[in-house]
């Protein structure tokens, strides 16, 4: 491997580049950072072509680009302009993770695999789940990531169902998993969803609580729900924090909190930021990629 110092070029579409990331990255081990706002798809690759042409072609893989902002389309299709910018033998490894959801939703199936696998033998094929907050970044994450694992998902509109066909279909057309659309906007819709489902996934906006007391009592099939609202009240009502597989009061389900998902998660981020700079040759790291390292850092 080089010993070219390790470059990483942050690309934002927003007016900010998270914190969060950049922390993240500089802890992992980068020595030069440096974010890019306001990003458009189009300057995608002459940034790119900036970077890789700047250095000698086994300086690429001592070079990262990184992905962020709150549109998983968006972030992928630069990801995949990023690619597509490459000139070999000049390389360099791109890692997509807009608000970090990406990661997010990876430790969180890692997370509910874990429970599933221990707690009741059983993994996410055939499994029927319910994703609340399905429009958001780790709602789209999650729900592609278990249907290519097998699972039978469930997309629940609760303002509106065409945005969810859309999502679907987009799922469909680029990942080949088939995701079906459902409104929960009345408390009929809802029951039904939550008495059919075997796991929930929480992903609404922070401090949204989208299945309350009164209705986890329908949940008569629930296993395992999933909850990544940390901030009050939780996303499932009586989710604690660190919750990890511990009882969810009120049903016979067990419950994964956003405490013990944001662990996961931490460690996630910082571990494919370590793989890019650890790595012989280019990287091109989504929520997949996320989602192999979170198994094994539950396991």
């Amino acid at each position: 491997m080089s010993d070219a110092t390790p470059i990483l070029h942050m690309l934002s579409p927003q007016k900010h580049m998270s914190p969060f990331d950049v922390n993240m990255a500089a802890d992992a081990g980068y020595k030069v950072i440096i974010p890019y706002i306001n990003v458009t798809l189009e300057e995608v690759t002459p940034l790119v072509q900036d970077a890789i042409f700047s250095r000698p072609p086994d300086y690429g893989v001592r070079t990262g680009f990184f992905i962020g902002g709150k549109d998983a389309i968006l972030a992928l299709d630069m990801m995949e302009a990023a690619r597509k910018a490459l000139v070999p033998p000049f390389q360099l490894s791109v890692f997509a993770d807009p608000a970090g959801s990406f990661t997010t939703a990876a430790a969180m199936v890692a997370c509910v695999e874990r429970v599933l696998r221990f707690k009741f033998g059983r993994g996410w094929k055939g499994t029927r789940i319910a994703v609340f907050g399905a429009t958001g970044v780790v709602g789209f994450a999650s729900s592609i990531i278990t249907a290519l694992e097998g699972a039978q998902v469930r997309l629940v509109a609760h303002r509106g169902v065409e945005r969810v066909i859309k999502s679907a279909a987009v799922s469909k057309e680029r990942f080949g998993v088939d995701l079906e659309a459902v409104a929960g906007e009345t408390e009929d819709q809802k029951r039904q969803i939550i008495e059919d489902a075997e796991v929930i996934f929480a992903a609404a906006a922070a401090g949204v609580q989208v299945i309350s007391k009164e209705q986890k009592a329908f949940a008569k099939n629930l296993l395992v729900a999933a909850d990544v609202n940390a901030v009050p009240p939780p996303g499932v009502e009586g989710m604690e924090l660190f919750m990890n597989g511990e009882p969810l009061p009120d049903c016979n389900a067990l419950g994964v909190g956003p405490l013990a998902i944001g662990d996961i998660k931490y460690k996630t981020e910082s571990g494919l930021f370590k793989q890019m700079l650890a790595s012989d040759e280019a990287l091109s790291l989504d929520f997949r990629h996320a989602f192999a390292l979170a198994r094994q850092l539950v396991a």
